[in-house]
């Protein structure tokens, strides 16, 4: 796979989605959890979903349990707690793992573009984040301590 655009994913509601289709637009792609102290970040994730949508960023949610068991619930579970509890409306996906032989390939890819700290590849908690331009490019990877407000000049810059 050589560009974001070659990878699905599974809609939290089963269906697949191409990434594709969102060629053109700025994505920010987020590994959740719902029982995590960065779990209040859901509300600035919405926030950057209301503010930006329509300016052609697209927020992606991989809900995960590979982190202190945080998110242990079925899809259905996770999409019911996102919209009650922050009412998430961007796309949520279905539960995956980003670290490991099990890593979906969409996060392999990921954390070879934009390796952490010290050029590591593992995704070291929940809610990281990947910012990706409208051409399909990595721009830049953001610690799970680093809040949705605080991405808000990149995030209109890859807009532009």
């Amino acid at each position: 796979m050589s560009t974001i655009y070659d990878f699905e994913a599974q809609q939290i509601n089963g269906q697949n989605v191409p990434l594709s289709q969102y060629r053109g637009r700025a994505m920010l792609i987020v590994n959740t959890a719902s029982a995590c102290g960065f779990t209040p970040q859901f509300a600035g994730l919405e926030a950057l979903h209301t503010t930006y949508g329509a300016k052609g960023l697209v927020v992606l949610g991989f809900p995960c349990n590979q982190f202190g068991a945080q998110d242990k619930g079925s899809n259905a579970e996770i999409a019911e707690f996102c919209q009650l509890n922050y009412g998430v409306s961007f796309p949520m996906m279905a539960k995956i793992d980003v670290n490991g032989s099990t890593a979906h390939p969409l996060y392999q890819w990921l954390t070879k573009q934009a390796p952490g700290l010290l050029g590591t590849t593992g995704i070291k908690w929940n809610f990281t984040k990947f910012l990706v331009g409208k051409d399909g490019t990595v721009l830049k990877r953001y610690a799970p301590n680093d809040t949705p407000e605080s991405l808000s000049k990149d995030i209109e810059a890859a807009l532009a």
